[in-house]
């Protein structure tokens, strides 16, 4: 998968902006406020239906612009040849109309699961050490990804839910309606739960050889599931039936695959807690890139990484493992940005398309051998 054009109009300062990336290492340098993490925002935005910094309403669209508008053009290799997709985006911060192919889309989900991107920014730190929602939907993203199956079964659960909870805060409505909710959470989350499970003992393996490549300091043994209720005690069904109580009194499900989360084991730390800042981070693009790699396995190629400021977030030695672990991918585009060329491996030169940023403009400057 690969970007062949980006094209940004009134998003945060820039006016408009259209990139034509270079099908395998971009790098996009600049000063600091220049604008380099909004080109991989626009990228995340089209791929995830938000933005890693906030909501589009704080800030994304342009002042006094009544709508942001993202364009991407893309290729991605198919059992028939390379095929071709274009996606548009039109978001006001409360509004928002979308295109695929041609053809209007009628949920964000759509152009979620056409264009996948992985990104590691700033904040990356909080699938380690952040709250449990932040894990839940890095495991969700995987499985809408590579499982055709798992969005109708979570869309199923997130409904049933929806209606649990709210006839928990009327006190319960009519007989036998809660019954009726509750079988219909406990069927289908059974099943997101098992989706979840498999695909988790599925990444384990894969996080635990990243982690090496990446860094020797902190190694990971395995990852530990939290399914959300005590599964080896009780089936969910049963687990809902035990709370009840408990729920109408708070008025919201306190049981299920929406109270799940996960964690890295590692050798010689007791947790999470025990990581340093660097160690956290590290940590978190492990199982980004993890994930990446999981996705290129399944779905015969790679998704797009973005890479954002990577010299504030990793220190020389860890970037060169970095870049160099994905140089040696076939066919993956690449994305940095960072205020000077990052630490590119000795004995892994490859061309990189530069892309200099400022004042609200992007220019490209001749190729060149990152060093």
């Amino acid at each position: 998968m690969r970007v062949t054009r980006l094209s940004l109009r009134n998003v945060r300062r820039f006016d408009t902006l259209e990139l034509l990336p270079d099908p395998g290492v971009n790098l996009l340098t600049g000063p600091n406020g220049a604008g380099k993490t909004t080109v991989l925002e626009a990228l995340h935005l089209m791929a995830y239906g938000r933005s890693f910094r906030g909501r589009v309403r704080d800030g994304l669209v342009r002042e006094h612009a009544p709508a942001l508008e993202v364009f991407v053009e893309w290729e991605e290799v198919a059992s028939t040849g390379t095929v071709s997709h274009r996606a548009g985006l039109r978001h006001s911060g409360q509004e928002w109309t979308g295109r695929l192919d041609g053809a209007d889309v009628n949920h964000l989900g759509q152009l979620c699961a056409a264009l996948a991107v992985v990104t590691f920014e700033p904040g990356s730190h909080a699938l380690i050490a952040g709250g449990a929602e932040n894990r839940r939907r890095f495991l969700d993203w995987g499985l809408f990804h590579v499982e055709h199956h798992f969005l109708p079964l979570w869309r199923r659960y997130a409904r049933a839910l929806k209606q649990r909870n709210a006839l928990l805060k009327s006190g319960g409505g009519p007989g036998g309606q809660l019954d009726a909710w509750d079988r219909e959470l406990a069927e289908s989350g059974e099943g997101l739960t098992a989706y979840r499970e498999n695909y988790l003992a599925e990444l384990a393996p894969r996080v635990t050889s990243v982690a090496s490549r990446l860094g020797r300091d902190v190694a990971v043994l395995d990852i530990d599931f939290q399914p959300g209720w005590r599964r080896q005690e009780l089936s969910l069904a049963d687990a809902l039936l035990v709370g009840r109580e408990r729920d109408r009194l708070t008025g919201h499900t306190s049981v299920g695959p929406h109270r799940a989360d996960w964690g890295l084991r590692f050798s010689g730390l007791p947790g999470r807690e025990a990581l340093s800042r660097g160690q956290t981070k590290l940590s978190a693009l492990s199982v980004l890139l993890a994930q990446a790699a999981d996705y290129a396995a399944r779905r015969g190629h790679w998704p797009i990484i973005a890479l954002d400021d990577l010299p504030s977030e990793l220190d020389r030695d860890h970037q060169a493992r970095v870049l160099d672990f994905l140089q040696e991918q076939a066919s993956l585009q690449l994305f940095v940005t960072a205020t000077e060329a990052p630490a590119f491996p000795a004995g892994r030169m490859r061309e990189a398309r530069v892309f200099h940023v400022e004042h609200g403009q992007i220019v490209p400057e001749l190729s060149t051998r990152t060093r």
